[in-house]
């Protein structure tokens, strides 16, 4: 677990500042605010505040300082990165079911074209930071979990390194991945701030930092980025219903990233990938790597009004894809 020192909470404050304008019932929810430092100065902005804490030692205080407040500062015991877990039967704290968290915030859905409902800080962990971008995405496209909810807006510090992944452009070999396509396809990616590791202090025993090895991309800070889902996201051919076969589309085409596209739409049994390229101005030869995120929503809803396509045996890979993300 990382932790915000003071100084850094002042910036961080003034970055959440911006961003989507809220609905009139937008709150903050701030995930594994441990001794409460960036959760005071938010209050201190006037910010409305919920401080899921998922470790019992900070709580105390937490709930010291929601006591002297009139209901400026909720504070829930719970663990926002082990939200709606693949079990059966009753689901054990830290861990928690988004809908249990929306309503002890207080917070209802609304539309999908709505403002947005809920704006969320947090530090992702990393150890399992790759995987945890995998599942958020999973709900955004499907509309799950937090996202069933509207268009909640996520203000998190990630790797510089994954950062370089979600805004990579093509011809970037090793950065544009098919997490940077689906990630720009789905949400508005805005840098807030860069901060060296070593602004962060740690809870660990020995108080160092476990700050990942990268041999390829640089990461030498934490990036704040903020993830905005695109109100036009299901505007198109694009739906939460078939998006789990979008989601797989891309990650077969970046299976082999050097592949022509013309080869993985042949693989695919289509009588007619030349046909369908051509009216979608892609050259013949264009590499899967090649193509920007929103040709690749174009070619995906192509296929969906194409007669030249089933996606039945999509399927079984598809939820196997899914079983092996969560």
């Amino acid at each position: 677990r990382f932790i915000v020192c003071p100084q850094l909470a002042r910036t961080v404050q003034r970055c959440l500042q911006g961003g989507a304008n809220p609905g009139p019932q937008a709150v903050l929810l701030e995930c594994a605010p441990g001794p409460g430092i960036l959760t005071r100065t938010l209050l201190n902005a006037g910010v409305r505040v919920v401080a899921l804490e998922s470790n019992s030692a900070f709580l105390p205080n937490l709930q010291s300082l929601e006591n002297s407040l009139d209901g400026q500062l909720k504070v829930i015991y719970g663990d926002f990165f082990r939200l709606d877990p693949l079990v059966t039967g009753t689901v054990k704290p830290p861990a928690m079911c988004s809908d249990k968290l929306f309503e002890a915030m207080g917070v209802g859905a609304v539309p999908w074209r709505a403002d947005v409902p809920l704006k969320i800080f947090g530090i992702l962990p990393q150890r399992k930071e790759r995987n945890t971008l995998w599942r958020l995405l999973f709900a955004l496209y499907e509309c799950s979990s937090i996202y069933r909810y509207g268009r909640v807006e996520l203000n998190i510090f990630i790797s510089e390194k994954e950062y370089k992944v979600l805004t990579a452009k093509p011809g970037e070999a090793r950065a544009y991945q098919a997490l940077t396509v689906l990630w720009q396809v789905g949400c508005e990616i805005q840098l807030l701030h860069m901060e060296p590791w070593s602004s962060f202090v740690t809870n660990l025993k020995n108080g160092g930092l476990a700050v990942p090895k990268s041999r390829w991309l640089p990461n030498d800070h934490l990036c704040l980025v903020r993830l905005t889902p695109q109100q036009n996201l299901f505007t198109g051919g694009l739906k939460p219903t078939n998006s789990a076969n979008f989601v797989f589309m891309v990650k077969q085409c970046f299976a082999k990233p050097r592949s022509r596209l013309t080869d993985r739409l042949n693989s695919w049994s289509l009588d007619n990938g030349g046909k369908l390229l051509r009216e979608l101005e892609i050259p013949n030869n264009a590499e899967t790597r090649n193509l920007y995120p929103e040709d690749y929503r174009r070619l995906f809803e192509a296929l969906q009004n194409s007669n030249m396509f089933t996606e039945t045996w999509f399927h079984d890979e598809v939820l196997e894809s899914i079983r092996n993300i969560n």
